[in-house]
Parts: structure tokens; C-alpha cells; sequence
């Protein structure tokens, strides 16, 4: 074989391995990462469940409104009629698509409501959500795999009602945290296996939120994982927690309920606590909701930090006061985190807008407004935001 053709087989065989190298060097590293949808706080209770195909008794105990139905009315009165009952995929509207575009790995919200027949209210409490066991299907038609329990609606219908909340979840295949039968449980995190590694979801709520203290799950007594003050001590027993727990590899996710519920300004106190759980506990995303509107969004260390997620899904349809913040938009957030040291590697974020009880893509005079006001708290955190379509991405320092 002449000495020219040699010499190209050999060039032809040596690209080939480098490609080959190259090509294995890569795929551990997309192996790695996880890509996450976290959604803020979805209340599928009283509007939303009386539009479900089953609904429990629409009696409530509110100050202004005695009967569930009610907010449904103000919905229709909103925007037009809501032809009842909807489906159980309907309220997800472009949700499903946008979950089906983006393909993440887990979908972890907040779930703020019970989910219960009992009739029996928390004493005094002044909003009462609660939805049908059998209305479990609606996150079932998300495909929803967890949900945090740690937050002021979930015992709105006794502990009666939350003991029934978590046999339905559990029934359903649905993981949570944040609640349980005692304090052990309610301390339990979720443990999520996936390909790239186990997940671990801590849900706690604070004291700041309005949940209860008398909510606190205590020795023989169910309730909610409660924090009562957000200090060194609760830092040492987080840790201490998720030391017990946590595996080399293993992600940590932090769900917490803090906060009020309108208004951007996030607590000194808030920070310092989220960046300890970073440096101290081992927390790799920090999970905030609470605030019925997004707020600003942080990265410390390269981790995660989300102070207020928002509402996701509510039934504030037609409900007057507090125009400024637009409650009727919600955020999708899409992090892309690398499980061999989690950090953020992306954040993507689609603008959603609520109309009858139903998700849509927010339109771009919505996203733009969305784009200004994270850019305005985010610049006070050392992030911005960019317009990508209709969508958003989080830049940082």
C-alpha cells in the first residue's frame, strides 16, 4: 500500500479516537445535570375544586364569603363563563406543553390547600381552603412528583382533614414533606431517586407565613415541620437533620413557606438565613414561596436562591385590591443544576398568566413588566434577567 494512503487512514483513525474521547469526556457531564420545574404556590381549593368534576360541601367560614362557589363567580364575572366541570388537565392549560417542551427531570410545587371531605374548620381561621380527594387527579394529570405541606393552608380543615391530605397524596404515588402524623415525620424529608442521583426535598414552614403555632407537629401529635425562628439554633438543628439523612451526591432542596404575602422587599433576615443553610447545612437551592408574586432571585456561591416563587395557580380571579403586583401572572422556573456540586448552572423562567381558572402563556407587554420588576429586585441581589421569546433567563454575577 503506498506510503500517502497509510498516512490518511492513520489521520482518519486518529480523528476518530479524539472525536471519541471528546464525546466520552462530555456525556458524564450532561449525565450530571438535573433539570428541575419548581412551581410557587398552587391552591386548587375552594374556586378551583368547585370547578373540578368532584366538589366537596362549598360551605365556608370566611368573613365576606360563606359559600366556596363564590369565587368562581367572581371568576366568570372576570373574564367569562367557565364551562363546569373542567377536566382535570384543564386548569394546566400551556403548562402541559411547556412541561412537555422542556422535559424536566422532577416537578416539585407547594401545595396549599387540604385535600379532604372533612367538615370541620380549623378554629378561628380566617381562610379555608380544601379540595376533594378525588381532585387528587389534578396533580396526577401533571404528573406532579412532590409537593411541600409545610405551609399555612394545609390544616385549614383540622387535623382530621390533614390526615386524609396525606393518605390521599400517598395513594396517588405522590411524595411530600412537611407534614406528618408527628414530629419525625413532619421533619422527614423526601427522597427522590433519579438517574443522575437522590434528591432530597426539607420542607419547612415559618412562623412568618401565618401558619399557627399551635400547627406545630410535636411528640404524639400530627401537624407541620414549623420553624419559629429563623437563628443559629434552627440552623443547627437543619443541619443535624439533613446530616442524618444526606449521602455523598445526594442534592438538597430546601422548601420553605416564609414571608408575607405582598410587597418585594426581602427580610435581612431572610438572606442571612439562606446563605447559612448554604455554608453551614449543606442546602444546594434554596425553594422560597409565600408571596402571592414573584420577588427577587439571588445566586450565592453559585446556589440558588428563590425568596418568593409566587402563586402558581390560584382562584383570585376578579378579587379587587393589589393591582400593582399583576397577581394574575405566575412564573415556571426551570433551574439546571449540576448534581456533582450543585450549583445553577441554568435558570430558565416562562411567564404564565391566570384566566378562568386556566394557565396561559402571558403575553409579551406581561413578560416585558415581568422582565423590569425581577431586574429591579433582582439588581439589588446581583442578578438580571433577559428576554428569550416568551421566556426568561437568569443572569448573574
Amino acid at each position: 500500500m503506498p506510503k500517502w494512503r497509510i498516512i490518511i487512514l492513520l489521520a482518519i483513525f486518529i480523528g476518530f479516537w479524539f472525536n471519541a474521547g471528546a464525546q466520552g469526556k462530555d456525556k458524564p457531564m450532561e449525565e450530571q445535570r438535573i433539570k428541575l420545574f419548581l412551581g410557587g404556590d398552587v391552591m386548587t381549593g375552594r374556586g378551583i375544586d368547585q370547578a373540578l368534576p368532584v366538589s366537596v360541601d362549598p360551605v365556608i367560614y370566611e368573613s365576606y364569603v360563606k359559600d366556596a362557589r363564590g369565587y368562581l363567580q367572581l371568576a366568570e364575572k372576570e373574564n367569562g363563563r367557565i364551562e363546569v366541570p373542567v377536566s382535570y388537565s384543564y386548569i394546566w392549560g400551556d403548562a402541559l406543553k411547556i412541561w412537555k417542551l422542556e422535559e424536566p427531570h422532577l416537578k416539585l410545587i407547594n401545595l396549599e390547600t387540604s385535600v379532604t371531605t372533612h367538615n370541620e374548620p380549623w378554629p378561628g381561621k380566617g381562610i379555608q381552603y380544601r379540595m376533594h380527594p378525588k381532585n387528587v387527579q389534578v396533580l396526577t394529570a401533571a404528573r406532579i412528583d412532590h409537593v411541600s405541606l409545610a405551609n399555612n393552608h394545609v390544616m385549614d380543615w383540622s387535623r382530621e382533614g390533614l390526615k386524609e391530605t396525606l393518605k390521599t397524596l400517598k395513594k396517588a404515588g405522590i411524595q411530600y414533606s412537611g407534614a406528618g402524623k408527628d414530629t419525625q415525620a413532619a421533619i422527614k424529608p423526601a427522597v427522590i431517586t433519579t438517574e443522575a442521583g437522590r434528591i432530597l426535598v426539607f420542607s419547612y414552614g415559618a412562623r412568618t407565613s401565618g401558619i399557627p403555632r399551635s400547627w406545630e407537629a410535636g411528640k404524639d401529635i400530627s401537624g407541620v415541620n414549623l420553624l419559629t425562628g429563623l437563628g443559629k439554633k434552627e440552623v443547627r438543628e437543619i443541619t443535624h437533620s439533613i446530616d442524618a439523612v444526606k449521602k455523598e451526591g445526594d442534592l438538597v432542596i430546601f422548601s420553605i413557606h416564609w414571608g408575607g404575602n405582598w410587597g418585594y422587599e426581602i427580610p435581612e433576615r431572610h438572606k442571612v438565613f439562606a446563605h447559612k443553610l448554604i455554608d453551614e447545612a449543606g442546602v444546594d437551592l434554596v425553594f422560597g414561596h409565600s408571596s402571592h408574586h414573584p420577588i427577587g432571585i439571588e445566586v450565592y456561591k453559585e446556589k440558588l436562591i428563590i425568596y418568593g416563587a409566587g402563586d402558581f395557580m390560584n382562584d383570585y380571579e376578579g378579587i379587587s385590591g393589589h393591582e400593582e403586583y399583576r397577581p394574575y401572572l405566575s412564573l415556571m422556573y426551570f433551574p439546571e443544576i449540576d448534581m456533582a456540586t450543585g450549583r445553577v448552572v441554568k435558570l430558565k423562567m416562562v411567564p404564565m398568566q391566570i384566566k378562568k381558572f386556566r394557565l396561559r402563556q402571558a403575553n409579551e407587554r406581561d413578560v416585558l413588566w415581568l422582565q423590569r420588576v425581577l431586574n429591579r429586585e433582582g439588581g439589588k441581589l446581583g442578578t438580571a434577567v433577559i428576554s428569550e421569546k416568551q421566556a426568561l433567563r437568569l443572569k448573574w454575577e
